[in-house]
């Protein structure tokens, strides 16, 4: 299965002299992309606390009952995924290692603008970010026409406390957060957040100064399903995917040509009256979405963990069976009642996940992905006294005398 296009080489010679002027001219530079690319002029980037009150304010009250659920559930979920802050590991007599685990300084969130501006993006990189007591967090968003971000994305901010907040989109906003711009915005440790290419490729021009959580492509969803699975369910969550993008990728992998026809009518029905039906139409027809036909669901499993989905629902008469047997996976949604837009808002799960077959090694964003963490050794005399020698064995084979003399001067008696 092919993925869409998406040369980030391409990209990056586009956006190396933009990353460059903001890490040069700051401010100044901001000021020229934000007219040039977002065509409106801005003298204050930061948004004010005002303008996030009015957002919230403002909010639908059946929307805003919508965020908090989302809110509460995944802080819930994120306060799980850490585990002790320190471990010690005992080795021996006076031998001690302990793994502390230290939250980031400071982080950098980009919530893009785009084809659908994602007020659930705040939430599912603000909250984890917090939950692993991130001291500061600084947003940043695309500005519209009054030079303001989403006020969805605004409302969630306030929802969350989040107050340091910049109309600032694109490579830039990457650019200004990796190298900071002064009297504006300090520069962070780590920056998190999807966006399109330029975005991407910003990311990885600026990785020597400042983490990232990925490089990510377009969104992807993978549907296992067998003969007793609706077709209609199935169809909705393949369009449900390919509305993001034009090249979003949606495949369905089944071991019944009978439910993949069945698939393919109700795909014509639900196009047809879906309301972005032509994003939806030019994702389909796409090279990176397809159906596959399977001899059995154990050569299902092979398909996938080979592809390894961002999102990889499974709809089978067995499906947590099968779910237990795939390796490669950003998040598995089990059963015909898990589709995947529940995580994109409120299963308490994230929905900042891995893409292109990159989930064969690396994982979603979660409150680990906001923390490092540090060994602290501590040995006695003693403790060094049992492996002084090991330590001499090894500064020997590898010729390196003066390691191996860091642990003899301290056997010898002076």
């Amino acid at each position: 299965m092919p993925r869409p296009e998406f040369n980030v080489e391409n990209a990056l010679e586009t956006v190396r002299p933009l990353v460059a002027d903001v890490a040069d001219r700051g401010v100044e530079a901001l000021k020229h992309y934000t007219q040039l690319f977002d065509h409106v002029q801005i003298d204050n980037f930061r948004v004010p606390k005002q303008a996030m009150e009015d957002a919230l304010a403002n909010l639908d009250p059946e929307l805003r009952a919508a965020f908090e659920t989302a809110i509460a559930r995944r802080r819930l979920v994120a306060e799980a995924e850490l585990g002790e802050s320190e471990v010690d590991t005992v080795l021996g007599e006076g031998a001690t290692v302990t793994t502390r685990t230290v939250p980031l300084s400071r982080v950098g969130v980009y919530v893009p603008g785009g084809l659908a501006p994602l007020a659930s993006s705040v939430l599912m990189n603000v909250i984890p970010a917090q939950a692993a007591g991130v001291g500061e967090i600084a947003l940043a968003s695309p500005p519209g026409p009054d030079g303001l971000p989403n006020s969805g994305t605004l409302a969630m901010c306030a929802l969350l406390g989040i107050d340091e907040v910049y109309a600032v989109g694109g490579a830039q906003a990457i650019a200004m957060f990796a190298y900071g711009a002064e009297g504006l915005c300090e520069a962070v440790d780590l920056i998190s957040g999807p966006g399109n290419i330029y975005v991407v490729a910003a990311k990885r021009l600026v990785r020597p100064v400042v983490g990232i959580d990925s490089e990510a492509g377009p969104t992807e969803i993978m549907v296992i399903a067998d003969a007793d699975a609706n077709p209609a369910f199935v169809a909705a969550d393949l369009i449900s995917q390919a509305e993001h993008d034009p090249m979003a990728g949606s495949v369905l992998v089944t071991d019944s040509a009978a439910f993949l026809a069945e698939v393919e009518k109700e795909l014509e029905a639900q196009v047809a009256a879906t309301k972005h039906n032509a994003r939806v139409t030019q994702a389909l027809s796409g090279q990176q979405s397809a159906a596959i036909l399977v001899r059995s669901l154990g050569q299902a499993v092979q398909v996938a963990d080979a592809y390894g989905a961002e999102h990889l629902e499974i709809q089978t008469a067995d499906a947590r069976v099968l779910a237990s047997q795939i390796h490669n996976a950003g998040a598995i949604f089990v059963g015909p009642y898990s589709p995947v837009p529940l995580g994109d808002y409120t299963a308490g799960s994230t929905h900042v996940l891995p893409t292109l077959g990159t989930a064969r090694y690396s994982s979603g964003l979660t409150a680990r992905s906001f923390v490092k963490t540090v060994h602290v050794i501590e040995y006695t005399e003693t403790g060094l006294g049992e492996v002084a020698g090991v330590i001499e064995a090894f500064g020997a084979a590898e010729d390196l005398p003066a390691h191996a003399f860091a642990a003899t001067v301290r056997r010898r008696d002076v």
